[in-house]
């Protein structure tokens, strides 16, 4: 399989280190063409949200599978229905670990149990490196959306840490505490590599949650 890689940045240079696949990067001195991403099976970005919202008309055209670990970014609010229209299959996520894929299924369950604690308070502490420009994280924001309410979200910048999130379900008598660590980008770059083999073999037009993906083949 042919992978072009947007962004080869801290997890994209992970992708590059891939042995199974052909993959070539693209970046800001050696930008994408039409001409030269349709001679690839699949697309992964991992560029800023901004960054990669700008090349989507391009991304669309090439009509090929693109897999999306961009964060910061607010989806066009046609794209979901423009890639159907076309047939188009992309997924995205804001963390492609398969562990926080895990992750999410204890917490819809922990979600269900809102209605026992009528004064319960949920907060979600994050905390990543210090070149890491959106807060709070894509992560802890998908967090709070597993959980079905407003949550309290606090961010932290420091050092080199790959992402550490901790949700606490506090009911007053007792804290119910659920934490999630990333040790090693490489997690990353297997996640969005299974996505894109995932796309390779299977067709699902729209715009598709990682997530959702992953609890289709559990």
């Amino acid at each position: 399989m042919k992978i072009a890689l947007l962004g080869k940045g801290k997890t994209g240079s992970k992708v590059l280190e891939n042995k199974i696949h052909q993959i070539f990067a693209f970046d800001s001195k050696n930008p994408p063409t039409f001409e030269r991403l349709e001679t690839f099976d699949v697309i992964i970005s991992f560029l800023p949200g901004d960054a990669f919202k700008s090349y989507i008309p391009l991304l669309v055209e090439t009509k090929l599978p693109v897999v999306i670990g961009s964060t910061g970014l607010e989806w066009p609010a046609n794209l979901d229905q423009t890639l159907k229209d076309r047939k188009l299959s992309w997924i995205y996520a804001t963390n492609f670990s398969l562990g926080v894929a895990v992750v999410k299924q204890m917490l819809n369950k922990l979600s269900h149990a809102q209605n026992f604690f009528p004064n319960h308070k949920t907060s979600i502490h994050e905390i990543h490196h210090t070149h890491k420009k959106d807060a709070p994280s894509g992560t802890a924001l998908s967090m709070e959306e597993w959980m079905h309410e407003k949550c309290s979200i606090t961010s932290e910048r420091t050092a080199d840490v790959i992402g550490f999130h901790e949700l606490t379900f506090d009911t007053g008598y007792e804290k119910i505490k659920l934490s999630h660590e990333a040790l090693d980008r490489k997690l990353f770059a297997d996640g969005a590599i299974w996505a894109a083999e995932y796309l390779f073999k299977n067709k699902n037009p729209g715009l598709n949650s990682f997530q959702e993906i992953i609890e289709r083949t559990l």
